[in-house]
C-alpha cells in the first residue's frame, strides 16, 4: 500500500515537458525513483481490498500485440478480424457462463466489450429509456408524440436495490432521469427481494412516477449478495420494465456447474455484464456486456453521418460495434480475451475460481473460531468474508451510554427521525407521543383532535381531561376552575394537587414545605423517598446517585448492555441504536489500524447501518499462508482496540 501524502510528484517533477528528448535509461530510473512509490501493488498476495484486478502473461501479451497493431475499430470495415474475434469470444464466453441462448449472436442478440461496468449501464439504460418511451407513445405520431415523450420523461425512474453499485445510480444522472432504490434488509442477506421490489413499485405509482430500468446484481460489491432473480423476474412480469444483471466480479464463477442454476432466470432479463477483469485472470478493461435484443442498443445509439458510411456496413451483413456503446473508437480488447481462453480453458477457469471460494471459506472459519472479537455479518461468498468487531468492555460501553444521553438529553428530548423513546412515549411518523398523544408541528393530539393551549379540542370545543370549557374555565370533576384554580371534591387545587384548608394535597398526604409525601415518604428537596433512599428520575438512589437493583445508572441509563432494565423498555430502540454506533467506532478504528500499519490492505463499508470490514480472498496471489497472517494482524488490531477502549 502506497503511503506518499497528496500532491507528492508535483514537487518531484518539472513544470513543462524536456525541450528534447531523454534517453531511456532516464525516463526508467524515474519509474523506480518517482513512480513506484506511489503504486499500490493491486497484486501482491497482501491485497485483499475492493475486488481483485488479476493481470497475466497472456493478458498483457494481448494488450502488446493490440497497441503494436494500433487499429481504431469503429466499424468492421476498418478492422474486420476485430469484429470478428469479438463476437467469437463473447459467443465462447456467453456459452461458459451458461447464459440462455437468447444472448448469443446466432439469436437476436449477443455480446459486445465495454471498457467498463459504468459504461455498460449507461447504454442499457439508455436503450431502455428510449423503447420504453416508443413503446408507451406508439400510438401517437408527429409534434403529439414528441411533445408525449418530453412529458413521460419528467417522470420515468430507474431503480436499483440499496446494495446496487453506485454507477446505476450515476448512469440515471447521466441520462437525466430519477433514481430510486428498492430497500434491503439484513435478514434478506441484503437481496433485493420481490417484496421488496413490490413495494417500491407501489412507492413509484403513489409519487406518479414510472419505473422503466432496473438494476439486479449477481454479487453485490458490499456483502456479495445474490438478488432474487425468480421473484424479481415473477414481480414484472407484463410490465415495460428493462432489468439489466449486474455480475460484475461474481459473474465469473458462472463458470462452475455448482453456480450456474443462478442463470436460469436470465432469460426473462434484457441484459447481463460481467468483468473478465475482476476474477477470469484478463487485466482491465474487459467488461462483457451480452443484450437480449440487440435493436433496442442498435436503435437506441445509431447515429451515422455520411463520412462513416460505406458499403458493408449499408448492406446490414455486418456488425458495427461502435452503434452497441458509448465511443465510437474502439481498441482491440477481444485479443487479450483469446489469449486468456486458450492459455487457461475452461477448466482451468474453474480450477481458479474454486480455489479461492475454498480459501474465502477457510478464512471464515479462522474468523468464526474468534466469537469473542468478530461477528460474520453476513456469509462468506465468492471469496468474500465480512466482519465486525465484537465490542468486549461493558464499562466503556456504560461511559458510551452516559455522553450520548447528555448529548441527546434522553428522558426529556425527542431524536429526530428515529423511533426513540421519550419519558416512556414514541415518536411515530414525525409526531412525538407526549403522554400518550401525539404530537405534529408541535401541537398535539388527542384522539385526532387538536389540544390547544393544553386542551384537546372535541368537536371543536376545547376540553381538559375529558370535561368541556365554559367561558374559558376547565371543569375537573365536574368541579368549575375559579380563577384558574380548578375544584377537586369540593376542594381549590393548588398546582394539580387537591387543596384541603388551601393546603395542598397528594392521595390524602398534606404537602409540607411545599414538599409533597409518596406513599407515606416524604420529599426532600424535591426527590421523592423510596424505601429510605431518594429516588431520582423514578430510580432509588443511594447518596443521591440513581440506582437499579442495587446498581449504580448513568443518566438514568441501566447498568447494562442492550435493552434498559426498568420496568419501562421505551428507551430500548434507542440503546440498541447507540450499541451500533460504539460496535461501529469500534470496528472502525481496528480497520484504520490494520491499513494504517500497511501490511496488508483491506476495504470497509457501510450496510445496514453497520461498519464492516471485507476480506477478498480472490487475488491472483493468494495462498493459505497469506490468509492466515491477516487472520493474525485482525486479531491482534482488535485486541488492542477493545484492550485501549
Amino acid at each position: 500500500m502506497s503511503n506518499v501524502e497528496p500532491g507528492y510528484l508535483k514537487k518531484l517533477l518539472p513544470d513543462l515537458p524536456p525541450e528534447d528528448g531523454e534517453e531511456w535509461d532516464a525516463i526508467q530510473k524515474d519509474i523506480e525513483s518517482k513512480i513506484m512509490p506511489g503504486m499500490t501493488h493491486w497484486n501482491s498476495p497482501n491485497f485483499m481490498a475492493y475486488f481483485p484486478a488479476p493481470t497475466t502473461y497472456p493478458s498483457m501479451l494481448g494488450e502488446l500485440y493490440s497497441s503494436a497493431l494500433a487499429v481504431s475499430a469503429f466499424n468492421w470495415e476498418c478492422a474486420p478480424a476485430v469484429t470478428e474475434l469479438e463476437i467469437v469470444v463473447m459467443d465462447w464466453l456467453a456459452k461458459i457462463l451458461n447464459l440462455p441462448s437468447c444472448f448469443l449472436s446466432s439469436s437476436n442478440g449477443g455480446g459486445v466489450i465495454q471498457g467498463t461496468t459504468s459504461e455498460a449501464i449507461v447504454a442499457v439504460m439508455v436503450a431502455a429509456r428510449e423503447r420504453y418511451l416508443h413503446e408507451t407513445t406508439a400510438h401517437l405520431y408527429g409534434v403529439e408524440k414528441e411533445t408525449a415523450m418530453a412529458h413521460r420523461r419528467l417522470r420515468m425512474v430507474a431503480l436499483g436495490s440499496e446494495s446496487s453499485h453506485s454507477c446505476t445510480q450515476k448512469a440515471a444522472m447521466i441520462i437525466g432521469v430519477r433514481y430510486r432504490s428498492v430497500p434491503v434488509h439484513i435478514e434478506d442477506g441484503f437481496s433485493m427481494t420481490g417484496d421488496m421490489l413490490s413495494y417500491t413499485l407501489e412507492q413509484c405509482q403513489e409519487e406518479g412516477l414510472e419505473p422503466f430500468y432496473l438494476t439486479a446484481t449477481l454479487g453485490t460489491t458490499a456483502t456479495c449478495a445474490v438478488d432474487r432473480f425468480d421473484e424479481i423476474a415473477q414481480v414484472l412480469r407484463g410490465r415495460p420494465v428493462w432489468v439489466h444483471v449486474d455480475a460484475a466480479y461474481a459473474g465469473a464463477a458462472l463458470v462452475c456447474e455448482e453456480y450456474q442454476s443462478l442463470t436460469e432466470p436470465m432469460g426473462s432479463f434484457d441484459s447481463f455484464s460481467m468483468s473478465m477483469s475482476k476474477w477470469l485472470l484478463t487485466n482491465i478493461d474487459a467488461v462483457c456486456c451480452f443484450i437480449k435484443n440487440k435493436h433496442d442498443l442498435i436503435d437506441a445509439l445509431s447515429i451515422t453521418p455520411a463520412y462513416l458510411r460505406n458499403d458493408a456496413s449499408d448492406s446490414g451483413t455486418v456488425v458495427d460495434f461502435r452503434h452497441w456503446g458509448i465511443p465510437l473508437s474502439r481498441r482491440f480488447r477481444a485479443l487479450k480475451i483469446w489469449f486468456v481462453m486458450r492459455t487457461y480453458g475452461v477448466n482451468g477457469f474453474k480450477s481458479y475460481i474454486r480455489n479461492h471460494i475454498k480459501l474465502g471459506y477457510l478464512f471464515s472459519s479462522l474468523i468464526a473460531s474468534r466469537a469473542d472479537l468478530f461477528k460474520i455479518v453476513t456469509p462468506p461468498a465468492y471469496a468474500l468474508t465480512v466482519i465486525s468487531i465484537v465490542p468486549r468492555t461493558p464499562a466503556m460501553f456504560r461511559k458510551f451510554l452516559a455522553v450520548k444521553a447528555r448529548e441527546m438529553k434522553l428522558h426529556s428530548d425527542v431524536r429526530n427521525d428515529r423511533s426513540c423513546h421519550v419519558n416512556g412515549e414514541s415518536k411515530s411518523n414525525g409526531g412525538t407521543l407526549t403522554n400518550g398523544e401525539r404530537n405534529t408541528n408541535g401541537v398535539p393530539f388527542v384522539n385526532g383532535e387538536a389540544k390547544t393551549n393544553g386542551g384537546a379540542t372535541i368537536n371543536g370545543k376545547i376540553h381538559v381531561n375529558g370535561e368541556a370549557r365554559t367561558k374559558k374555565e376547565a371543569y375537573t370533576n365536574g368541579e368549575p376552575k375559579t380563577n384558574g384554580v380548578s375544584k377537586a371534591n369540593g376542594f381549590s387545587n393548588v398546582n394539580g394537587y387537591a387543596s384541603i384548608d388551601d393546603e395542598p394535597h397528594i392521595n390524602g398526604e398534606p404537602k409540607i414545605n411545599g414538599e409533597h409525601k409518596t406513599n407515606g415518604e416524604p420529599k426532600s428537596n424535591g426527590i421523592c423517598k423510596v424505601n429510605g433512599f431518594s429516588n431520582v428520575n423514578g430510580h432509588a438512589s443511594i447518596d443521591e446517585e440513581p440506582h437499579i437493583n442495587g446498581e449504580p445508572t448513568l443518566n438514568g441509563l441501566p447498568p447494562m448492555i442492550g435493552a434498559p432494565s426498568t420496568p419501562n423498555d421505551d428507551i430500548t430502540s434507542c440503546v440498541e441504536e447507540w450499541f451500533t454506533e460504539y460496535a461501529n467506532m469500534v470496528t472502525k478504528a481496528a480497520y484504520d489500524l490494520v491499513n494504517r500499519q500497511g501490511e496488508i490492505m483491506l476495504t470497509s463499508t457501510v450496510i445496514g447501518g453497520l461498519y464492516v470490514i471485507r476480506i477478498n480472498s480472490a487475488n491472483p496471489k493468494t495462498e493459505e499462508k497469506y490468509l492466515r497472517r491477516a487472520f493474525e494482524i485482525l486479531v491482534a488490531a482488535a485486541e488492542e482496540v477493545l484492550d485501549e477502549a
